[in-house]
């Protein structure tokens, strides 16, 4: 808890471009929890270094995503917006919790199976013991919360496995956090193939649609995007293909998918890809002018950087210090 409010810990990564399946699925998810809790919201670069990176690009994609972060909405006076890699509490906790985790756990996560055969030249230690540098990130902060997709349920599972089993040796050092799922919106498919999980790192470009994409292209991908040979627009599991694009809608329209099925009952796909398309337009509009507008003003962005980055360390070592003195790491002499 801090000032009487429980704490949330999220972040993405600093790698490819944002979708509007992370815009649907978390960064609006993030905005309604902004009053309700403080809000630790991270770029978490630390973690993009398990793939090869340029590191000229890496740089600008996680200043472009932090500038994102608040341009979609993120108050950065009410929510602290920061690299992870300029809090090293989340590197030295995460050596510490490495210790207290089992090779069995790490063999068992499935991300770490999908990653080693996407990246077959490059399995790395980081790689296997991604799950651990995630814990560390949430319970640097004593999260209460984390919103988690679905397919993000295992790292928070071996996240609460892992502080249970430290406060079980030493007291109740950190809290255990719980699950934040979102109800709509989240889990946005890809255009293409309604099977899998739009991806910002998608070898399609017309599998995913980008946040920086502008309108044109917008409803171009929505025209191509893959449907079936029902003709009738309904929310089934039958037709992958429709029951994402409603998904899509009714996320940007504030609609239900019976209300889609009405508005949409005896017209054609073609009219339904394009409403689709136009809502999700009109919402990205307001976030792309306000990015622009943000991008130009260096000084204000470097502020947030360095306040934010000084509040992450301030409570990231009030934490590490406990843990430090519970596994009996000499005190510092100040």
């Amino acid at each position: 808890m801090i000032d009487g409010k429980k704490v949330l810990f999220s972040g993405m990564q600093a790698t490819g471009t944002l979708t509007i399946g992370n815009y649907l699925g978390a960064l609006q998810n993030w905005l309604k929890l902004s009053d309700e809790y403080e809000c630790f919201y991270s770029v978490v670069d630390l973690h993009s270094i398990t793939v090869r990176q340029d590191p000229a690009e890496l740089r600008k994609r996680a200043r472009a995503l932090l500038t994102l972060y608040i341009a979609a909405g993120l108050d950065p006076k009410k929510n602290c917006i920061y690299y992870q890699s300029h809090v090293s509490g989340h590197a030295e906790l995460s050596w510490i919790l490495n210790c207290f985790t089992y090779m069995g756990e790490l063999n068992r996560m499935t991300q770490f199976k999908d990653k080693a055969a996407k990246h077959a030249d490059n399995i790395n230690a980081g790689l296997f013991t991604y799950p651990v540098l995630m814990a560390a990130d949430i319970l640097l902060y004593q999260s209460d919360v984390v919103p988690v997709g679905i397919d993000q349920m295992q790292h928070l599972e071996i996240t609460r496995d892992i502080a249970q089993r430290f406060n079980a040796i030493y007291g109740d050092v950190f809290t255990i956090p719980e699950p934040y799922i979102g109800k709509v919106g989240a889990k946005i498919m890809s255009l293409q193939d309604p099977e899998k999980k739009m991806s910002k790192s998608d070898e399609n470009p017309n599998a995913s649609i980008y946040l920086m994409d502008d309108p044109d292209t917008i409803m171009r991908k929505f025209k191509r995007a893959v449907t079936d040979s029902e003709g009738a627009v309904r929310y089934r599991e039958e037709q992958p293909g429709i029951h994402n694009l409603i998904d899509i809608y009714c996320a940007c329209s504030n609609k239900k998918p019976e209300e889609v099925e009405k508005e949409f009952d005896g017209k054609g796909y073609g009219d339904f890809k394009t409403a689709v398309g136009e809502s999700v337009v009109s919402v990205l509009k307001p976030v792309q002018e306000e990015f622009a507008r943000l991008e130009k003003d260096k000084a204000y962005i470097d502020g947030i950087i360095k306040e934010n980055a000084e509040k992450a360390n301030y409570f990231a070592q009030k934490t590490l210090r406990k843990v430090q003195k519970k596994v009996g790491f000499p005190e510092k002499i100040r």
